[in-house]
Order: structure tokens, then C-alpha cells, then sequence
């Protein structure tokens, strides 16, 4: 026999003995040490979050004894809602999984190490490095995962040879395959991360505590908001890097005991006995698109007081967690006074975006299908918000604010979303009634909100990679097709929609609602920007956004556009649009927290790298027809001989006819308009591809780019991706993935995380 093949089969062979055979003999490797960061450095970057394959989680030791299942979360058919498998929310220890169909991947008495069967499969079937994967290795997130129990995997190996992990990358190397098999064989020994606090920490998170557990009815209606507004941060109380990640949960226990988190379903939903608001410690591996990031100091916390107990004010009866309650939250929160509401989510605009936007869910098709690839949002200045100026307005609106979704049966769905529905048309029709009764001469720059001088929450810039988003501090990118502006109500309405009030685990009526809901907040903070332009003005540039059947939608669904009431901006130009966008980015540059020379450049302040990189941006596939082949989203690490490196990345913006339907994307798509926008830093938790460019054949690299012969895809691949890329059978793709972590810890450490590489996509032969 070959010896290689020989070699390989005994590889396999080991890997597939039942974990018993060496548990008596092997010294077993330190988890926390050893173990964790293997599973850190190849595992993570696919298993981790709901959209983890076959719910496996290696983030930390309870997802590895929880093991995998062959349920999945996502399921955009399913009638009925199911039970819920959040990770040490929903069930702990390893019995109680077992019970709900997880089955171990760690193997025990004579039953196989799935792990190590799986890892023993690449070592045994490697991939070709550096050439195309296998054409029956299917990748993606649509990608059937079978999910093998350890009594399948003969029969799954042979017909899948190619499915070893890490899957469709190359294989973990020996050294550290060889220390999870030694662990393995040993019992698999885990400690539980333990916390690490320091004094200061310890103190804060205590003082918190105290005071969020208040008694008076104002505090617990506060505390209520703040934490159905909390649930899904990560709460973190050190401006230092090493500092502790937190959810604020509800407790059956106080402070000074062990938190005992209560299950439910939402952070709305009643939780069925006393509790406490705790810190509950996120100890596993972070991953970036779970770290939507919240901080909470000092400084936090006397700006909490002040917004909500600056002025006196009555709760009255509490309320409850009927349907009703969960539905209208401006009902139920009407005593806290609305200006303090929406100021602290205005201080904190970036964290509530990104929770509908990047999401807790970790694939967001439910919010991205309805949102463009490039856009900005701006908010209403609280002092102009008719909202919140006018108390007897307020209450006249705050039953036609309720939203659909609450009910997961699909019969009664579909009435409560005509509901729903018929109660924001009826709202808009007052809303556009107050604004002008109370501000005839039109919305005015003054009305936006302008950070209170310093709040670089003020300006965002969202960009969409199809079923994810990234969300930036402030305006990047060219003038973009759409801007948001958002009041209080919309942004609220987004919120409880998208976040408090959304379920994965749901049935298809509770998602269907949800994003139809959300594609009229979307289409009303759309309408409310367009207040600013000249009214003539408004229908034409309506129309360029809702071109094809979106005009269907405009005439079905949505409230029509005001085209009577004047606007006090004062544009002159015939192309109000860009005049507008271009005063506001002069008027607000002090709060753009992230000045763009690469897609605004200014000419005489450009060095050579952002010069030549800014050549890249703003040019439509019609004039650099290789952006056709480029992903969503791709890294572009720029090295120097020292070892200084620099990240970029190519958002690609592909453009629709319109967004306002959940259905037929491709028929909307109009692909010879996509252009690209170059960001410095990371733009995306999810990379599609990656380039590793030395600074001296970055003008290669983008010549490359702009070379129309790099049009065909033959081209693209032989010149680009075989002299810069990182296919996904390259054994230097882990080098460039690891080395681009590197760079998020070093250049923003609090934001730092491992990237997801579920869509990492992989190019055909040249």
C-alpha cells in the first residue's frame, strides 16, 4: 500500500477510536491554556451564535458539552414557533441538551469523538492548496449541514469525503490537532471560565445593581425600560481592553448571591416571579458580531439619573406583560417622560442602530432584505420632535403606535399586521397634520440633531452585505442613494420591531410581520428626510427610489408624500438631493467621527496609499467591470516589511430598482450600477474573501481592479486572486485571518473580535 495512503488512514483510524481507549493513559492538555485557543484559532470563526452548524458552539465550555443538533434555528417555513435553545439561558448541563436532541461531539464509553472523527477526515482527505474547493464541498450559509450523530458518520464519510473539519478550510495543524485528540482521550476536562474582576469593576457593577433595583414605582418602571432596552448588549464597565463583557438579565436571586437567570421567551415577556436586575458575566471567546458593545460607568450612570429623575414625574398603576403591553411600549412607558426616553437612545444612537441593523441574531436577512447597501442616518433634534414637544399630541398617536408581531399564529398574524399597518398610515396622516400646524414654514437644518456639539452618535453610515450589516460612526462613502432621519417614534417603533419584540426561534407569520413592519419604518424615515428638499422636489426623488414595482408598493402600502408644505432649507440647485447632503456633511463635519479622503478625497491632503486606493471608489462596474466578481465584502490586508499592516475593506454596493419587497431581490437587482466604497479598518464581521497585498504591489493590486480586461472571470482570478487572494484551501488563509485579528486588537480593542468565515466564498479555476 502507499505508505502516504497508509499514513492517512491510520490518521483517521486514531481520530475514530472510541474516546475510552485512551482516557486511562493520556495526560490531558490544560483547556483554558491549550484547548480553547485551538478552537479560538479554526473553529470559532464558523461556530459561534445561532448560525453556528448544527447549533455546535465552541466558544466556551457549555457549548461544547451542549453539543450539536440537527434543528435548525433559522427556518423561514416552519407554522409554528419552537422551543428556544439559547445557550445557558434555556437549558444547562449536558443531560438537560440531551433531552432536547443535542447529541455530544466529545464522544464517551464506546461511542465516537465526533470532534475528532471530523478533524481526522480533512487530515485524511486534505484540500488541494491553493485550487478550487471539490465541487460536491458545498459552502455557505444555504449549504445543507447534515449533522451526523457518531452512529452515522460511516456512511456520512462516505458520502462526503471532502467534509472534515474545519470545513472547506485547510486542516488544523498536527500539533494542535494532536493536543485536542490528547484532551479528548483524556475525558475531555473543562474548567469554567472564572471571573476575574477588579475592585473597581466589582464596584460599579454593584452600584448598578443597587440602583436598578430601586423600589419606588418611577425606578422599577425605569429599570424595566432600560433593561428590555439592555437585554441584547454587551455590557462592559472598563475603558480597558482586559476589562469584563455582561448581559444585564433578570435574576431569581439578589446581589452577593450567584445570578439565577430567569428564561423567557423575550425580555418582555413576564417573567413569572420576583426577581432582580443582575450583570450576568459573558466569560466564552468573543466574536464580533455578537459584541454589540454598551458602556456602562459612572458617567453613564449619572446620565441615566438626570435623563430620567432630572424632573419630577408620576408612574402610576405599573403596567403588565399582556400582549397589549408588549406591543405598544409608548403606551407602556408613557409616565417616564418621552424626552428622556429618546435622549438616551439618541446618547447611544450607534448601539440601538447596530442591534437591528448588525443584530443579536447574527444573520439578519429579516432587517437587511429591506434596507439598501449604502445609506446614512441622521436623527430629529428632541427639541423640534413633535413627539415630544406636544403631550397632548403624544397621547393622541401612542395607540396607533402599536406593532405586529406579538402573536406567532398565522391567521391571526395577518389581522393584527392590517392593524398594525392601518395604525402607522393613520399616524402619519397626523403626523404630517401637527407638523404642519406647528411648523409652516417647513423642517430646517435646525431640527436635526446636531450630538449637543460633541456626540458622535449624531452621523451613521450603514452598509449592507446582503444578509448582514455593518453600522459606522459617521457619514463614509460616497452620497449615498437614500438617507435616513429618524424621530423618536421610528426609532423606537425599530427597535421593539426588530429587537425587543423579534424571536428566531418565531414562526414565519412572527418574521413576515416583522419585516413588513419594518419596511414602513424604513420608508418613513425615508419620507422624513425628504421633508428638507424643496416640495416639488420630494416626488421626483421618491420615484428614483422606489423605481419598478416599488412604485406598486408606493401606491399600496405607504402614506403618501407631502408635496404642499414648504421646506426652510433654501436649496437652489436643480439637484436638491446632493446640495442637501453636501450642506449637511459641511454643517456637521466636527461630529464625523470618521473623516473618508479614500471616497471624499480631497486632493492636496491625500498621501500616496489613499490616493491610489480612493482611485477604486465611486467608479461603476460599467467603467471597472471586475467589481462583478468581487463579494459583499472583502479584506485587503496592506503589508510592510517590518510588519506593519494596514486593513481595508471593499464594500461592494449593489444597487436595486428597490428594496420594498421580501421577495424576487434578483429581479430588482441592477448590477451595472454597483460600486465600491474602500473603508480603512474592518467594515464587516462577515468576510467574503481576502488579499494580502505588500505596499509595493498595492499599484498592481489596484490596476488589477481597474483594468477592464480583469473583467472576464478567467482574468480576475489569474491576476488577482491567485497572485493576492486567500482561497479558502490555501494554508495561508489562517495567517492572514489571524494577522487581521491582530490588527482589530491593536487598533480598537473594545470592538474586537473573531471575524465569521460562513460566507467566506470560494473562486472557480481560472
Amino acid at each position: 500500500m502507499n505508505p502516504v495512503r497508509m499514513a492517512k488512514r491510520t490518521w483517521a483510524a486514531l481520530f475514530l477510536l472510541p474516546v475510552t481507549v485512551l482516557a486511562q493513559t493520556a495526560s490531558a492538555p490544560d483547556y483554558a491554556t491549550e484547548v480553547q485557543p485551538v478552537f479560538d484559532r479554526y473553529c470559532v470563526a464558523c461556530h459561534a451564535c445561532y448560525d453556528a452548524p448544527c447549533q455546535l458552539d465552541l466558544t466556551q465550555p457549555s457549548g461544547i458539552l451542549r453539543g450539536a443538533s440537527k434543528k435548525p434555528v433559522y427556518d423561514g417555513t416552519r407554522l409554528r414557533e419552537v422551543a428556544p435553545s439559547r445557550l445557558d439561558i434555556d437549558a444547562t448541563g449536558e443531560s438537560a441538551w440531551r433531552e432536547r436532541g443535542f447529541h455530544s461531539v466529545l464522544g464517551g464509553g464506546q461511542a465516537p469523538s465526533l470532534l475528532l472523527a471530523l478533524i481526522g477526515q480533512k487530515a485524511a482527505h486534505p484540500l488541494q492548496a491553493g485550487a478550487p474547493l471539490p465541487k460536491e464541498l458545498k459552502t455557505g450559509i444555504r449549504r445543507k449541514n447534515y449533522c451526523p450523530a457518531p452512529d452515522e458518520l460511516p456512511d456520512y464519510f462516505r458520502k462526503h469525503p471532502h467534509a472534515g473539519m474545519p470545513f472547506g478550510f485547510p486542516a488544523i495543524p498536527q500539533a494542535d490537532a494532536d493536543t485536542l485528540r490528547a484532551w479528548v482521550h483524556a475525558g475531555a476536562p473543562m474548567q469554567k471560565p472564572l471571573l476575574q474582576q477588579t475592585a473597581d469593576e466589582a464596584r460599579q457593577v454593584r452600584q448598578w445593581e443597587d440602583w436598578l433595583n430601586g423600589k419606588s414605582p418611577e425606578q422599577r418602571l425605569v429599570s424595566r425600560w432600560l433593561y428590555e432596552h439592555l437585554a441584547f448588549a454587551r455590557l462592559h464597565f472598563s475603558s480597558v481592553y482586559r476589562g469584563n463583557f455582561y448581559r444585564l438579565v433578570r435574576s431569581r436571586t439578589p446581589a452577593g448571591k450567584p445570578v439565577s437567570e430567569i428564561a423567557t421567551r423575550y425580555p418582555n415577556s413576564d417573567p413569572g416571579e420576583a426577581y432582580y436586575y443582575r450583570f450576568r458575566p459573558e466569560l466564552g471567546t468573543r466574536v464580533y458580531k455578537t459584541l454589540i458593545r454598551f458602556t456602562l460607568n459612572e458617567t453613564q450612570l449619572q446620565r441615566t439619573r438626570e435623563l430620567f429623575f432630572g424632573t419630577s414625574w408620576k408612574a402610576g398603576d405599573l403596567p403588565g406583560y399582556s400582549a397589549e403591553d408588549r406591543a405598544n411600549p409608548f403606551v407602556t412607558f408613557g409616565a417616564i417622560p418621552a424626552r428622556a426616553r429618546y435622549q438616551f437612545m439618541l446618547d447611544n444612537a450607534h448601539y440601538f442602530i447596530r442591534t437591528f441593523i448588525r443584530g443579536p441574531v447574527c444573520r439578519g436577512q429579516i432587517a437587511t432584505d429591506v434596507i439598501r447597501d449604502h445609506f446614512w442616518v441622521m436623527f430629529q433634534e428632541p427639541d423640534q420632535d413633535q413627539y415630544i414637544r406636544d403631550a397632548g399630541y403624544r397621547r393622541t398617536v401612542d395607540k396607533l403606535l402599536s406593532l405586529p408581531g406579538v402573536d406567532h399564529d398565522l391567521l391571526d398574524g395577518a389581522s393584527a399586521w392590517l392593524a398594525a399597518a392601518d395604525g402607522r398610515n393613520r399616524y402619519e396622516e397626523l403626523r404630517k397634520a401637527q407638523y404642519r400646524d406647528h411648523a409652516p414654514e417647513g423642517a430646517a437644518l435646525g431640527d436635526i440633531w446636531a450630538g449637543d456639539g460633541n456626540n458622535p452618535n449624531a452621523l451613521l453610515s450603514v452598509f449592507r452585505h446582503h444578509d448582514s450589516a455593518t453600522v459606522v460612526r459617521g457619514w463614509l462613502g460616497q452620497q449615498p442613494l437614500t438617507t435616513w432621519w429618524m424621530d423618536y417614534p421610528l426609532l423606537e417603533r425599530a427597535y421593539y420591531n426588530l429587537v425587543a419584540n423579534f424571536d428566531v426561534f418565531g414562526s414565519v407569520s412572527h418574521q413576515a410581520q416583522t419585516r413588513l413592519y419594518f419596511d414602513l419604518i424604513r420608508n418613513g424615515s425615508e419620507q422624513n428626510f425628504l421633508r428638507l428638499l424643496p416640495a416639488s422636489h420630494r416626488k421626483p426623488v421618491l420615484s428614483r427610489w422606489y423605481r419598478g414595482s416599488g412604485k406598486l408598493k408606493l401606491w399600496l402600502a405607504y402614506e403618501k408624500i407631502d408635496t404642499q408644505q414648504p421646506s426652510a432649507v433654501g436649496l437652489r440647485s436643480d439637484s436638491p438631493y446632493p446640495e442637501l447632503l453636501g450642506q449637511l456633511l459641511h454643517r456637521f463635519a466636527h461630529l464625523n467621527q470618521t473623516p473618508d479622503p479614500i471616497n471624499r478625497p480631497v486632493i492636496d491632503q491625500l498621501d500616496a496609499e489613499t490616493a491610489l486606493l480612493s482611485t477604486l471608489s465611486n467608479t461603476p462596474l460599467g467603467n471597472m467591470p471586475a467589481i462583478r466578481h468581487l463579494p459583499d465584502a472583502s479584506l485587503v490586508r496592506v503589508t510592510e516589511g517590518d510588519g506593519t499592516q494596514r486593513i481595508y475593506t471593499l464594500v461592494r454596493n449593489r444597487m436595486h430598482t428597490n428594496v420594498a419587497f421580501m421577495l424576487g431581490e434578483s429581479l430588482r437587482y441592477q448590477a451595472e450600477l454597483d460600486e465600491l466604497t474602500v473603508t480603512r479598518g474592518i467594515t464587516t464581521g462577515y468576510p467574503n474573501f481576502m488579499f494580502e497585498v505588500p505596499l509595493e504591489d498595492l499599484p498592481a493590486f489596484v490596476a488589477g481592479l481597474r483594468d477592464k480586461a480583469n473583467g472576464r472571470q478567467a482574468a480576475f482570478v489569474r491576476n488577482l486572486v491567485e497572485t493576492w487572494g486567500r482561497r479558502r484551501s490555501d494554508p495561508r488563509v489562517w495567517n492572514t485571518f489571524h494577522a487581521v485579528h491582530d490588527f482589530m486588537r491593536e487598533d480598537e480593542p473594545l470592538e474586537a473580535g473573531i471575524l465569521d468565515l460562513n460566507r467566506y466564498i470560494d473562486y472557480p479555476e481560472s
